[in-house]
């Protein structure tokens, strides 16, 4: 099967997810086409199956704001009729979906008919989405979807909640490729980080307000207190000048170490011992995930679909949004017994085996197999 892929290249999880999910149905045998403003940061080398189709949006004196969407909708058009593309797999609501629904009403005025699977991953619903300028247009774009999936269950019923949905959504969970991750690093370089007795604790995320980057760093000075340790934080964004002051204010300057972004999270991850997420908002919680594959225990919020990943007293420890005392105690009841550590971290990566993409992409592709028979119904009408 031909299949375009739309999707933010940056390195949030939407993106990560679709790139893999793209990487991975190439390795079946699908032609794949991402269709994007950039390269997806986790997309290699193309060819094998792979393209990449960038959108170029025209600068023009009239427009205030450049129209992103008309760009994206026309590039689809010019790419399914160029290569013959059999289904469109949209991520995000707005304006992937939107633009997608444009793209086949044009396509449609050809007599081609181009089914479209839209997948909902969490801001574009509870943040974007919700908001009143927006709602119309995500609501419409969901209900013209020909199917609809969502990263988790929490994530399926809030967008029920919020929106008049008429179409069923399909819960198709997040996942990682287990193949991917070498959990016996020669090169691992611990030492680099941290002395021996001292225990890593690390968070990755975009540094956006929602990922409550103060608990974070709060949890880490109740946590290091106790017991000698570091605290390593991956990524970028808007919180993160903050975050480097309050780890000023603190005095925690030389255990604290901000790598920026990295598409080596596994070689971070290896050294780790305890994962943090506090997060306000989380519709999967791939970064964790991705720790725990990696064998690393997460202290997380209760926040959405956190609960689907993390287990309770298993993989880790979930508590009550902001409640920075109880994560940081339950913390340090898997750092302090090395025993303890080390059933939690088996414990970790049995748990995420439960999402290894061999798992889930069947998932998919049977829904990929519904909507592209169903299109011949609609182009015999």
């Amino acid at each position: 099967m031909k299949i375009a892929i739309v999707c933010y290249p940056t390195f949030g999880g939407s993106g990560v997810v679709a790139t893999e999910l793209g990487i991975a149905l190439a390795d079946r045998g699908h032609e794949v086409h991402f269709v994007t403003y950039k390269q997806p940061v986790r997309l290699g080398l193309l060819g094998n199956k792979i393209y990449f189709h960038e959108v170029h949006v025209p600068e023009y004196p009239l427009f205030k704001y450049q129209p992103y969407e008309l760009a994206l909708s026309s590039k689809l058009v010019d790419t399914v009729k160029l290569h013959n593309i059999d289904l469109l797999h949209v991520h995000y609501a707005i304006p992937h979906a939107y633009a997608g629904y444009m793209a086949k009403k044009m396509l449609e005025e050809e007599g081609i008919y181009v089914p479209m699977i839209t997948t909902l991953h969490g801001t574009d619903i509870t943040l974007v989405g919700n908001h009143p300028f927006y709602k119309p247009a995500v609501t419409f774009s969901i209900n013209q979807s020909d199917v609809v999936t969502s990263v988790s269950e929490n994530l399926k019923q809030r967008t029920m909640e919020f929106f008049d949905i008429k179409k069923e959504i399909e819960v198709v969970p997040n996942f990682i490729d287990k193949s991917n991750y070498s959990l016996t690093f020669t090169d691992c370089q611990r030492s680099l980080m941290a002395k021996d007795d001292e225990k890593i604790i690390t968070h990755i995320s975009n540094f956006r307000k929602v990922k409550r980057i103060p608990d974070v760093i709060e949890i880490f000075d109740r946590i290091q207190k106790e017991i000698p340790a570091k605290l390593v934080m991956v990524g970028e964004g808007p919180e993160k000048e903050n975050a480097e002051r309050l780890c000023e204010e603190k005095g925690l300057v030389d255990k604290v170490i901000f790598l920026g972004n990295s598409n080596e999270i596994d070689r971070i991850l290896c050294f780790s011992d305890l994962f943090l997420l506090p997060s306000e908002s989380e519709s999967f919680g791939l970064a964790a995930l991705e720790a725990m594959i990696n064998k690393v225990p997460v202290i997380s919020s209760n926040a959405g679909g956190i609960p689907e990943v993390n287990e309770h007293g298993i993989t880790g420890f979930l508590s009550d949004i902001g409640d920075v005392a109880d994560m940081a105690h339950n913390a340090l009841r898997i750092l302090k017994d090395e025993d303890t550590l080390e059933q939690f971290k088996q414990n970790a990566v049995a748990s995420a085996e439960r999402f290894d993409i061999k798992k889930v992409l069947p998932l998919y592709e049977a829904l990929y197999e519904k909507a592209y028979k169903a299109r011949f119904d609609k182009s015999l009408t």
